[in-house]
């Protein structure tokens, strides 16, 4: 294996490690009765059995096997470009992915505990959902912005 596929590799690892770790921790704490209500913001425990905004909760078990699946693709397509500048968005959005998929397994849905409701009401989401939501941006400035993307 190439220096470079090995950097590739080992940031991918990491990144998605990280990510993974640090959003099972914050929601371990929701899970164990951590609550926290304000005028904007609360901090609940809700089981999400869909996607964003509960979308696709009719899919049930499939659901986890079907984003099993999509993960194991951008993976195998991150892997396929070896361009090193998609590794740390590409670890954010698998992390953050793994990790909801992990909380259907264990928990039956994935676990979420922002809600804001400060003006508007919102989707109550987690740390993963941003992390997500910043890999989905980030990958496709560099999808559409080449430049950013030297190697």
């Amino acid at each position: 294996m190439d220096k470079h596929l090995l950097q590739l590799n080992a940031i991918l690892f990491f990144t998605i490690a990280g990510i993974f770790i640090i959003d099972q921790n914050i929601k371990t704490l929701f899970v164990e009765g951590y609550r926290y209500y304000s005028e904007c913001i609360d901090l609940i425990l809700v089981y999400n059995k869909g996607v964003a905004f509960s979308m696709f909760a009719f899919l049930d078990v499939w659901l986890k096997y079907i984003q099993l699946f999509i993960i194991t693709g951008v993976l195998a397509y991150i892997l396929y470009l070896k361009k090193l500048c998609f590794a740390i968005p590409a670890g954010f959005l698998i992390g953050g992915a793994l990790s909801n998929v992990y909380d259907r397994f264990i928990h039956g849905g994935v676990v979420d505990m922002v809600y804001w409701h400060c003006g508007f009401d919102f989707a109550v989401f987690n740390f993963a959902d941003v992390m997500i939501d910043i890999a989905v941006v980030w990958i496709l400035l560099l999808n559409f912005k080449p430049k950013l993307c030297k190697n």
